[in-house]
């Protein structure tokens, strides 16, 4: 087995398995700071060295380690370091510290170790009432190969938002990426509605700034499965994934709760069964039937289907589930929350067609004044449309790196 392959395969593995980091109560545009004052550094037996920080809210971060100089790196999404200085850092197992903006949305801080010192525990504790944070990291000394086989940041897709002017990647021979956005309802089906709005209208609307905001990213050709208030049908919005030969398909949907109180968009993969009973009542409301996913396998029969579909779907569930990821990253990095439990799956029929990366957006939910507030809000839904429009090129880099992996 070539070397290229395992790393490609350890790509693969590093952002399916990745954990969906939330930042907490974040406002956009709002900074985290770090607090100098609960900031330090203690050495400890054994070479060892712990670095705590004090934060003012919880933010997505990263941890590993560099050689040549060896360094200990953090990636922060995003903080502000006044008042921090490098006294804090005052060890005989750190020779420097640098720290600061790497890019607008992103900080870094960079400690020069003494000697190769591995991250053995590292950990971000967020306070359920004020929403202050503190990250904790444990070093330990480590043997010149197995720092060196340590060092370097995992792939994620989380982290590779798109620098400006950033193009998405080509999709199974094409040069243009094709995404099929499905806003739900419509017609006869209106969805939510609470204060005289509609999800179906909202969400359209919603669909429409996504659009625009794909359009300008470049690259993108952007489908929809209704423009207007019309009834599709499930089999409808899948079908017509595959006849425009989408390479994604996203269904956008803000619903409402009959009880308890929920607030923030999640992102759905398909799940043969549902994960709790919130998923459970969701999929009840959006299960109209059970479809073949929308392809033509007339000509085969049934056992034979079934596991051509079985195949398509192992193949392409990992796209799926990394798309979510991303997505998620790319929401919470410019609206700045999510749902406390953002990725989720359920047995949506839009979800099922076997060969398209498809996921369900739960926007926000009608049922939640603030999420109601934020999607008439334009302001707001520039902003989520932003963070779907950089979750879609993040997915689009990382798919296409780990392709040579799909079964041919």
């Amino acid at each position: 087995m070539s070397s290229s392959f395992l790393r490609a395969f350890a790509l693969l593995l590093c952002i399916l398995l990745a954990p969906v980091a939330r930042a907490q109560t974040q406002e956009f545009g709002a900074l985290a700071r770090v607090i100098p004052d609960e900031t330090s550094v203690r050495d400890r037996r054994g070479g060892a060295v712990e670095l705590s920080f004090g934060l003012s809210q919880g933010v997505p971060w990263r941890a590993y380690t560099l050689a040549n100089p060896d360094r200990l790196v953090l990636d922060f999404q995003e903080v502000d370091w006044t008042g921090l200085s490098p006294d804090n850092f005052s060890s005989e197992t750190i020779a420097a510290v640098q720290f600061g903006v790497l890019r607008p949305g992103w900080s870094r801080f960079v400690a020069e170790l003494s000697g190769p010192l591995g991250v053995e525990t590292a950990a971000l504790f967020v306070s359920p009432e004020t929403a202050a944070a503190r990250l904790e990291i444990r070093l330990e000394e480590l043997d010149r190969a197995t720092f060196n086989a340590r060092t370097g940041a995992a792939p994620d897709a989380r982290w590779v938002l798109p620098e400006p002017g950033m193009r998405a990647a080509p999709q199974a021979g094409r040069d243009r990426l094709v995404v099929m956005l499905d806003p739900g309802h419509g017609g006869i089906d209106p969805g939510a509605i609470r204060h005289g709005q509609s999800e179906a209208d909202l969400i359209l609307q919603l669909a429409f700034d996504i659009e625009e905001a794909l359009l300008r990213a470049g690259g993108i050709d952007v489908v929809m499965t209704r423009r207007d208030d019309v009834f599709v049908s499930l089999e409808g919005r899948v079908a017509m994934a595959r006849d425009s030969g989408a390479h994604l398909f996203i269904s956008l949907h803000a619903d409402a709760l009959q009880e308890g109180v929920a607030h923030g968009a999640s992102v759905y993969t398909l799940s043969e069964t549902a994960t709790d009973e919130a998923t459970a009542a969701l999929a009840e409301r959006h299960e109209r039937s059970d479809l073949l996913a929308g392809i033509d396998l007339s000509g085969s029969d049934d056992v034979v289907a079934q596991v051509l579909m079985d195949l398509a779907r192992q193949d392409n569930a990992p796209r799926s589930t990394m798309l979510a990821k991303a997505l998620i990253g790319g929401i919470e990095t410019e609206v700045g929350h999510v749902h406390k439990r953002p990725l989720r799956s359920a047995g949506f029929s839009v979800l099922k067609a076997p060969d398209i990366p498809s996921v369900l957006v739960e926007a926000g939910f009608l049922s939640t004044d603030e999420d109601l507030k934020n999607l008439q809000d334009p302001g707001w839904r520039a902003s989520m449309a932003r963070g779907i429009r950089d979750g879609i090129l993040a997915w689009s880099l990382a798919d296409a790196a780990v392709a040579p992996l799909r079964r041919k």
